[in-house]
Protein backbone atom coordinates (compact mmCIF):
# COMPACT_ATOMS: atom_id res chain seq x y z
CA UNK A 1 0.00 0.00 0.00
CA UNK A 2 1.49 3.32 -1.48
CA UNK A 3 -1.04 5.85 -0.59
CA UNK A 4 -3.24 4.83 2.13
CA UNK A 5 -2.64 6.15 5.73
CA UNK A 6 -5.62 4.00 7.54
CA UNK A 7 -4.69 0.07 6.19
CA UNK A 8 -1.31 -1.50 5.61
CA UNK A 9 -0.92 -4.69 3.89
CA UNK A 10 2.36 -7.27 4.09
CA UNK A 11 2.70 -11.23 3.29
CA UNK A 12 2.88 -13.71 5.70
CA UNK A 13 3.50 -17.12 4.66
CA UNK A 14 1.00 -17.88 1.90
CA UNK A 15 -1.34 -15.26 2.79
CA UNK A 16 -1.34 -11.26 3.91
CA UNK A 17 -1.44 -10.05 7.14
CA UNK A 18 -3.84 -6.42 7.13
CA UNK A 19 -3.87 -3.93 9.96
CA UNK A 20 -6.49 -1.07 10.12
CA UNK A 21 -5.14 1.86 11.97
CA UNK A 22 -7.84 3.98 14.16
CA UNK A 23 -7.49 7.61 13.29
CA UNK A 24 -8.85 8.58 16.41
CA UNK A 25 -6.00 6.59 19.09
CA UNK A 26 -2.94 4.74 18.90
CA UNK A 27 -4.83 1.91 18.98
CA UNK A 28 -5.56 -0.39 15.95
CA UNK A 29 -9.21 -1.05 14.16
CA UNK A 30 -8.33 -4.40 13.42
CA UNK A 31 -5.17 -6.58 12.74
CA UNK A 32 -6.65 -9.77 10.21
CA UNK A 33 -4.64 -13.32 8.62
CA UNK A 34 -6.45 -13.24 4.96
CA UNK A 35 -5.49 -17.05 4.40
CA UNK A 36 -6.31 -19.30 0.91
CA UNK A 37 -8.98 -21.63 2.30
CA UNK A 38 -7.45 -24.03 0.20
CA UNK A 39 -4.34 -24.36 2.46
CA UNK A 40 -4.84 -25.96 6.35
CA UNK A 41 -4.43 -22.62 8.59
CA UNK A 42 -1.19 -22.56 10.40
CA UNK A 43 -1.46 -23.37 14.46
CA UNK A 44 0.00 -19.78 15.02
CA UNK A 45 -3.77 -18.32 13.32
CA UNK A 46 -5.78 -21.03 15.19
CA UNK A 47 -6.46 -17.76 17.50
CA UNK A 48 -6.25 -14.93 15.61
CA UNK A 49 -8.75 -13.20 13.36
CA UNK A 50 -8.93 -14.86 9.80
CA UNK A 51 -10.35 -14.52 6.55
CA UNK A 52 -10.27 -16.98 4.34
CA UNK A 53 -9.95 -16.27 0.62
CA UNK A 54 -11.38 -15.83 -1.16
CA UNK A 55 -14.02 -14.86 0.71
CA UNK A 56 -17.85 -16.16 0.10
CA UNK A 57 -20.62 -14.53 1.71
CA UNK A 58 -20.02 -10.54 2.12
CA UNK A 59 -22.26 -8.29 3.82
CA UNK A 60 -20.92 -4.83 2.30
CA UNK A 61 -21.92 -1.22 4.20
CA UNK A 62 -20.76 1.30 2.07
CA UNK A 63 -21.18 1.52 -2.35
CA UNK A 64 -17.74 2.31 -2.16
CA UNK A 65 -16.79 -1.56 -1.27
CA UNK A 66 -19.27 -3.44 -3.20
CA UNK A 67 -18.87 -1.62 -6.63
CA UNK A 68 -15.31 -2.85 -5.92
CA UNK A 69 -16.73 -6.47 -6.78
CA UNK A 70 -19.32 -4.92 -9.10
CA UNK A 71 -16.38 -4.21 -11.18
CA UNK A 72 -13.85 -7.17 -10.53
CA UNK A 73 -16.96 -9.37 -11.81
CA UNK A 74 -17.01 -10.91 -8.37
CA UNK A 75 -20.90 -9.18 -7.25
CA UNK A 76 -21.59 -12.83 -6.55
CA UNK A 77 -19.68 -12.92 -3.20
CA UNK A 78 -21.89 -9.70 -2.03
CA UNK A 79 -25.08 -11.49 -0.25
CA UNK A 80 -26.16 -8.06 1.83
CA UNK A 81 -25.70 -4.16 1.28
CA UNK A 82 -27.16 -1.36 3.16
CA UNK A 83 -29.46 1.31 2.44
CA UNK A 84 -30.17 -0.11 -1.36
CA UNK A 85 -32.89 2.60 -2.02
CA UNK A 86 -29.98 5.09 -2.48
CA UNK A 87 -28.33 3.52 -5.96
CA UNK A 88 -29.49 3.71 -8.93
CA UNK A 89 -27.52 1.18 -10.30
CA UNK A 90 -29.23 -0.98 -12.87
CA UNK A 91 -27.31 -4.64 -12.08
CA UNK A 92 -27.15 -3.62 -7.98
CA UNK A 93 -31.10 -3.32 -8.60
CA UNK A 94 -31.75 -5.61 -11.08
CA UNK A 95 -29.91 -8.41 -7.74
CA UNK A 96 -32.04 -6.80 -5.16
CA UNK A 97 -35.32 -7.55 -7.24
CA UNK A 98 -34.31 -10.90 -7.98
CA UNK A 99 -33.38 -11.58 -4.08
CA UNK A 100 -29.57 -12.39 -5.03
CA UNK A 101 -28.63 -9.07 -2.94
CA UNK A 102 -30.43 -8.47 0.61
CA UNK A 103 -30.92 -5.13 2.00
CA UNK A 104 -29.95 -5.60 5.43
CA UNK A 105 -30.82 -1.86 6.59
CA UNK A 106 -28.80 0.53 8.12
CA UNK A 107 -26.23 0.56 10.11
CA UNK A 108 -27.42 1.99 13.13
CA UNK A 109 -30.55 -0.73 12.62
CA UNK A 110 -29.86 -3.86 10.95
CA UNK A 111 -32.17 -6.43 9.85
CA UNK A 112 -30.94 -8.56 12.45
CA UNK A 113 -33.24 -11.84 11.50
CA UNK A 114 -32.00 -11.57 7.68
CA UNK A 115 -28.23 -10.88 8.09
CA UNK A 116 -27.89 -13.94 10.60
CA UNK A 117 -29.85 -16.06 7.45
CA UNK A 118 -27.41 -15.07 4.95
CA UNK A 119 -24.31 -16.82 6.49
CA UNK A 120 -21.91 -13.99 6.50
CA UNK A 121 -18.31 -14.90 7.02
CA UNK A 122 -16.96 -11.17 6.48
CA UNK A 123 -19.00 -7.81 7.34
CA UNK A 124 -17.12 -4.83 5.84
CA UNK A 125 -18.27 -2.14 7.90
CA UNK A 126 -17.96 1.61 8.44
CA UNK A 127 -16.25 2.52 10.96
CA UNK A 128 -17.56 5.55 12.77
CA UNK A 129 -15.78 7.32 16.03
CA UNK A 130 -19.57 8.27 17.51
CA UNK A 131 -21.08 4.83 16.26
CA UNK A 132 -19.74 1.73 18.12
CA UNK A 133 -19.30 -1.63 16.17
CA UNK A 134 -22.27 -3.89 16.33
CA UNK A 135 -22.37 -7.47 17.86
CA UNK A 136 -23.43 -8.90 14.43
CA UNK A 137 -20.32 -10.17 14.68
CA UNK A 138 -20.65 -12.07 17.61
CA UNK A 139 -24.25 -13.15 16.62
CA UNK A 140 -23.02 -14.55 12.76
CA UNK A 141 -19.56 -15.55 13.53
CA UNK A 142 -18.95 -13.13 10.75
CA UNK A 143 -15.27 -11.33 10.46
CA UNK A 144 -16.08 -7.84 10.89
CA UNK A 145 -13.60 -5.57 8.77
CA UNK A 146 -13.94 -1.66 9.54
CA UNK A 147 -13.36 -0.61 5.81
CA UNK A 148 -11.72 2.88 6.72
CA UNK A 149 -11.48 3.96 3.23
CA UNK A 150 -13.46 7.38 3.97
CA UNK A 151 -11.18 8.28 6.44
CA UNK A 152 -8.15 8.78 3.59
CA UNK A 153 -7.39 12.15 2.47
CA UNK A 154 -5.33 11.82 -0.53
CA UNK A 155 -7.38 10.96 -3.70
CA UNK A 156 -4.66 7.81 -4.27
CA UNK A 157 -5.14 6.78 -0.87
CA UNK A 158 -8.70 6.75 -0.83
CA UNK A 159 -8.55 4.89 -4.34
CA UNK A 160 -6.05 2.30 -2.65
CA UNK A 161 -8.46 0.57 -0.71
CA UNK A 162 -10.14 -1.29 -3.97
CA UNK A 163 -6.62 -3.58 -3.45
CA UNK A 164 -7.94 -4.61 -0.45
CA UNK A 165 -10.66 -5.71 -2.09
CA UNK A 166 -8.69 -7.56 -4.30
CA UNK A 167 -6.75 -9.55 -1.31
CA UNK A 168 -10.02 -10.59 -0.43
CA UNK A 169 -11.61 -12.05 -3.56
CA UNK A 170 -7.53 -13.39 -4.58
CA UNK A 171 -7.97 -11.12 -7.60
CA UNK A 172 -4.69 -8.79 -6.34
CA UNK A 173 -2.60 -9.01 -9.56
CA UNK A 174 -5.75 -7.15 -10.81
CA UNK A 175 -6.45 -5.16 -8.43
CA UNK A 176 -2.78 -3.98 -8.93
CA UNK A 177 -2.90 -2.97 -12.01
CA UNK A 178 -6.48 -0.88 -11.79
CA UNK A 179 -4.45 1.35 -9.17
CA UNK A 180 -1.34 1.60 -11.13
CA UNK A 181 -3.45 2.75 -14.38
CA UNK A 182 -5.13 5.34 -12.02
CA UNK A 183 -2.00 6.33 -9.91
CA UNK A 184 -0.43 7.06 -13.47
CA UNK A 185 -3.23 8.88 -15.13
CA UNK A 186 -3.57 11.32 -12.11
CA UNK A 187 -0.15 11.99 -11.81
CA UNK A 188 0.68 12.73 -15.62
CA UNK A 189 -2.29 15.44 -15.26
CA UNK A 190 -1.31 16.12 -11.63
CA UNK A 191 2.35 17.23 -12.91
CA UNK A 192 0.94 19.41 -16.00
CA UNK A 193 -1.24 21.72 -13.63
CA UNK A 194 1.64 22.41 -11.20
CA UNK A 195 3.65 25.10 -13.17
CA UNK A 196 0.43 26.41 -14.25
CA UNK A 197 0.91 30.92 -14.82
CA UNK A 198 -2.53 31.56 -13.18
CA UNK A 199 -3.98 29.67 -10.27
CA UNK A 200 -7.93 30.33 -9.91
CA UNK A 201 -9.73 30.66 -6.74
CA UNK A 202 -12.54 28.18 -5.38
CA UNK A 203 -14.28 27.49 -2.99
CA UNK A 204 -17.38 24.86 -1.89
CA UNK A 205 -20.88 23.56 -1.25
CA UNK A 206 -23.62 25.01 0.39
CA UNK A 207 -25.22 26.51 3.60
CA UNK A 208 -27.35 24.37 5.61
CA UNK A 209 -29.96 26.07 7.76
CA UNK A 210 -27.24 29.18 7.06
CA UNK A 211 -24.59 27.59 8.11
CA UNK A 212 -21.78 26.29 5.69
CA UNK A 213 -19.75 23.49 6.31
CA UNK A 214 -16.90 23.67 4.25
CA UNK A 215 -14.16 20.93 3.33
CA UNK A 216 -10.80 21.48 5.80
CA UNK A 217 -7.90 22.70 3.79
CA UNK A 218 -6.46 19.56 4.32
CA UNK A 219 -9.50 17.46 3.18
CA UNK A 220 -9.64 15.37 -0.07
CA UNK A 221 -11.57 17.82 -1.90
CA UNK A 222 -9.40 20.47 -0.89
CA UNK A 223 -5.90 18.50 -2.41
CA UNK A 224 -8.13 17.55 -5.81
CA UNK A 225 -8.49 21.64 -6.22
CA UNK A 226 -4.95 21.58 -5.61
CA UNK A 227 -3.32 18.91 -7.73
CA UNK A 228 -6.06 20.82 -10.74
CA UNK A 229 -4.33 23.98 -10.46
CA UNK A 230 -6.24 25.71 -8.07
CA UNK A 231 -6.15 27.69 -4.70
CA UNK A 232 -9.04 26.87 -2.11
CA UNK A 233 -10.03 29.62 -0.41
CA UNK A 234 -9.42 27.70 3.00
CA UNK A 235 -6.10 26.09 2.17
CA UNK A 236 -4.63 28.08 4.94
CA UNK A 237 -6.79 25.56 7.53
CA UNK A 238 -4.87 22.64 8.29
CA UNK A 239 -8.49 20.58 9.49
CA UNK A 240 -9.08 17.03 7.52
CA UNK A 241 -12.84 17.27 8.65
CA UNK A 242 -15.38 19.73 7.35
CA UNK A 243 -15.36 23.38 9.17
CA UNK A 244 -19.05 25.15 10.57
CA UNK A 245 -18.84 29.09 9.39
CA UNK A 246 -21.68 30.93 8.97
CA UNK A 247 -22.42 32.71 5.85
CA UNK A 248 -21.54 36.51 6.39
CA UNK A 249 -18.16 35.01 6.65
CA UNK A 250 -18.16 32.77 3.66
CA UNK A 251 -19.15 35.57 1.31
CA UNK A 252 -17.11 37.71 3.15
CA UNK A 253 -13.95 35.16 2.46
CA UNK A 254 -14.97 33.84 -0.84
CA UNK A 255 -16.83 36.83 -2.79
CA UNK A 256 -14.08 36.89 -4.96
CA UNK A 257 -13.58 33.43 -5.72
CA UNK A 258 -13.12 32.66 -9.40
CA UNK A 259 -15.27 29.01 -8.61
CA UNK A 260 -17.87 27.82 -6.87
CA UNK A 261 -18.27 24.05 -6.63
CA UNK A 262 -21.77 22.06 -5.72
CA UNK A 263 -23.06 19.01 -5.05
CA UNK A 264 -26.39 18.34 -6.12
CA UNK A 265 -28.83 15.96 -4.50
CA UNK A 266 -32.19 16.81 -5.59
CA UNK A 267 -34.84 16.16 -7.85
CA UNK A 268 -35.50 19.47 -9.98
CA UNK A 269 -32.91 20.54 -12.58
CA UNK A 270 -30.36 22.47 -11.21
CA UNK A 271 -29.92 26.59 -12.27
CA UNK A 272 -28.42 29.68 -11.76
CA UNK A 273 -32.20 30.95 -11.62
CA UNK A 274 -32.53 28.48 -8.78
CA UNK A 275 -30.02 28.87 -6.91
CA UNK A 276 -30.91 32.87 -6.94
CA UNK A 277 -34.82 31.48 -5.56
CA UNK A 278 -33.15 29.80 -3.08
CA UNK A 279 -31.18 32.09 -1.51
CA UNK A 280 -30.48 35.86 -2.61
CA UNK A 281 -26.82 35.67 -0.80
CA UNK A 282 -25.65 33.39 -3.59
CA UNK A 283 -26.04 36.41 -6.22
CA UNK A 284 -23.03 38.35 -4.50
CA UNK A 285 -20.47 35.65 -5.16
CA UNK A 286 -18.06 36.36 -8.19
CA UNK A 287 -18.32 32.62 -8.86
CA UNK A 288 -22.09 33.45 -9.45
CA UNK A 289 -22.30 36.53 -11.51
CA UNK A 290 -19.69 35.09 -14.20
CA UNK A 291 -21.85 31.55 -14.08
CA UNK A 292 -18.33 29.67 -12.84
CA UNK A 293 -20.47 27.17 -10.59
CA UNK A 294 -19.18 23.62 -11.04
CA UNK A 295 -21.62 21.54 -10.33
CA UNK A 296 -21.82 17.68 -9.43
CA UNK A 297 -25.85 15.58 -9.75
CA UNK A 298 -24.71 12.98 -7.25
CA UNK A 299 -27.86 10.50 -8.41
CA UNK A 300 -27.07 10.97 -12.04
CA UNK A 301 -23.10 10.55 -11.99
CA UNK A 302 -22.79 8.23 -9.41
CA UNK A 303 -21.00 10.20 -7.43
CA UNK A 304 -20.72 8.21 -4.01
CA UNK A 305 -20.01 5.05 -5.69
CA UNK A 306 -17.55 4.82 -8.16
CA UNK A 307 -16.28 8.16 -7.83
CA UNK A 308 -13.44 7.50 -4.34
CA UNK A 309 -11.74 4.85 -7.79
CA UNK A 310 -11.88 7.13 -10.47
CA UNK A 311 -10.07 10.05 -8.63
CA UNK A 312 -8.22 10.77 -12.36
CA UNK A 313 -11.68 11.52 -13.59
CA UNK A 314 -12.26 13.82 -11.27
CA UNK A 315 -9.60 15.52 -11.10
CA UNK A 316 -9.62 15.90 -15.43
CA UNK A 317 -13.38 17.19 -14.60
CA UNK A 318 -11.54 20.10 -12.31
CA UNK A 319 -8.83 20.48 -14.85
CA UNK A 320 -10.61 21.38 -17.70
CA UNK A 321 -13.04 23.93 -15.47
CA UNK A 322 -10.19 25.44 -14.49
CA UNK A 323 -7.66 25.40 -16.82
CA UNK A 324 -9.71 24.13 -20.29
CA UNK A 325 -6.68 24.83 -22.50
CA UNK A 326 -4.36 21.89 -21.00
CA UNK A 327 -7.51 19.57 -22.61
CA UNK A 328 -7.72 21.48 -25.52
CA UNK A 329 -6.57 18.88 -27.63
CA UNK A 330 -8.95 16.08 -26.19
CA UNK A 331 -12.84 15.70 -27.19
CA UNK A 332 -13.72 15.39 -22.97
CA UNK A 333 -16.66 15.76 -21.39
CA UNK A 334 -16.72 15.73 -17.85
CA UNK A 335 -18.28 12.65 -15.73
CA UNK A 336 -18.56 13.94 -12.44
CA UNK A 337 -18.11 17.83 -12.05
CA UNK A 338 -19.06 20.01 -14.60
CA UNK A 339 -19.48 24.24 -15.36
CA UNK A 340 -23.57 24.77 -14.93
CA UNK A 341 -24.40 26.40 -18.19
CA UNK A 342 -27.19 28.92 -18.67
CA UNK A 343 -30.25 28.03 -19.32
CA UNK A 344 -31.48 28.53 -23.13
Amino acid sequence: MQYTSYVDVTNYKSGYYVNVSNPWNDKSLGEFYLYPDTLTLPKELENKAVIRTPVKNVIAYSSTQWSVFLELGEIERVKGILESNYTDNVEIKRLLAEKKIEDVGIETSLKTEIVISLHPDLILYTPYSTVPKTEIGDLTGAVMFPFADYLENHPLGRAEWLKVIGYLTCREKDTDKWFDDIVSRYESLKNICQNVEKRPTVFSDLPCEGQWYLPGGASYIAQIFHDAGADYIWSDNNSTASLPVDAETVLSKARDADFWRVMNSTSHKFTYDGLAAENELYTYFKAYKNHNVIVCDIRESGYFEKSEYEPDMLLKDFVLAFHPEMLANEDYTPKYFYILKDEK
